[in-house]
């Protein structure tokens, strides 16, 4: 798969970065008990810093708000998927197991508090694009609407848009069935290139540890704004 950073995103947000990484021959089946509990724990421990502290506590928070305002979006009215997710935690609305995929991504991303996609790749095309939608950029989305992503960083292949750090498309969305996958993890900006190699290879072992398969991974930024996995 090959992926790029359109010029036109990096001229708005040159500090973006933005990690993909590549399953093969995965399974996709029910949590384990691990995944569960350390998915129920860490809800309940971060419920408690939330409450202590507030959302201004979580840097990587701030930080995707600061992206969504510089592409022309307003996180208050549209909220980057992990803020959403602090927000519901907040409220004590613990996530209740889905499947392992599921599961392991909205672990991941309340543990590292930035967005994380992540996509059936047999389902999109091998040549990613990151944009910034128009008021043409639209897809049905995860949570049974359609959703309009104009102004929003968004993720495309040939056939149009599949995802972004605010709502991911229906069509994309991984299943039980799902065998190949990609994880597109939306890094924040102030992340050091040698920490950003490190959460990408604990993130793909961690998922693999869980799903078996094969696991590539690839970095873009300003200095690499392009690559293949």
């Amino acid at each position: 798969m090959h992926s790029k950073l359109h010029p036109q995103l990096l001229e708005v947000i040159p500090e973006l970065k933005i990690g993909l990484i590549h399953y093969t021959k995965i399974s996709v089946g029910d949590s384990p008990q691990m995944l569960k509990g350390r998915l129920q724990l860490f809800q309940e421990q971060l419920f408690f810093e939330i409450e202590e502290k507030g959302l201004h506590h979580f840097p990587n928070l701030e930080s995707w708000r600061m992206l969504f305002k510089k592409t022309g979006t307003s996180p208050s009215r549209y909220r980057p998927s992990a803020e959403a997710l602090y927000r519901r935690v907040a409220k004590q609305n613990y996530f209740t197991p889905v499947h392992s995929a599921v599961d392991s991504n909205t672990f991941f991303s309340l543990y590292y508090s930035i967005p994380l996609g992540l996509y059936d790749s047999d389902r999109i095309g091998n040549d990613i694009l990151f944009d910034i939608g128009t008021e043409s950029t639209k897809y049905a989305a995860l949570n049974g609407r359609e959703t309009t992503l104009h102004g929003i960083l968004h993720s495309s292949d040939e056939a149009g848009p599949f995802g972004s750090p605010y709502v991911d498309s229906l069509r994309s969305a991984v299943t039980r069935e799902t065998i190949n996958a990609l994880h597109i993890v939306y890094l924040s900006p102030t992340t050091a290139d040698n920490e950003a190699t490190k959460l990408m290879q604990a993130t793909a072992a961690m998922f693999t540890q869980i799903h078996g398969g094969d696991a590539q991974f690839v970095v873009l930024s300003k200095d690499n704004p392009e690559g293949t996995i």
